[in-house]
């Protein structure tokens, strides 16, 4: 689980950050951090829906539209649709080169 929402916070543009003592974390805003244990992508609709919004953009605009409904298709599913935007966005880096 963390491994994948590591993956959704980069994709959201987040830099995940090391430091001693620290299994990771992530800087939210300039006086916000969050460890990557805290991640709640996978259990959190407001965590969750800005990154299918981000989708849903990147898809209309690189003609991937049949990757945006097969994401769709999931909901109401929270779990269905986690595992749907780690599939796109390892699907993204295999085609876009990340």
């Amino acid at each position: 689980m963390e491994e994948s929402n590591t993956l959704i916070a980069e994709f959201m543009g987040y830099e995940v950050l090391y430091r001693p003592y620290s299994n990771g974390f992530i800087e939210l805003s300039e006086t916000e951090l969050c460890d990557l244990d805290d991640l709640k992508y996978h259990t959190d609709w407001n965590w969750l829906m800005p990154v299918v919004e981000k989708i849903m953009h990147l898809c209309f605009e690189n003609d991937c539209a049949d990757k945006w409904y097969e994401l769709v298709n999931k909901v109401p599913s929270k779990s269905g649709v986690y595992d749907e935007v780690v599939g796109f966005i390892k699907w993204v880096e295999d085609k876009f080169g990340g």
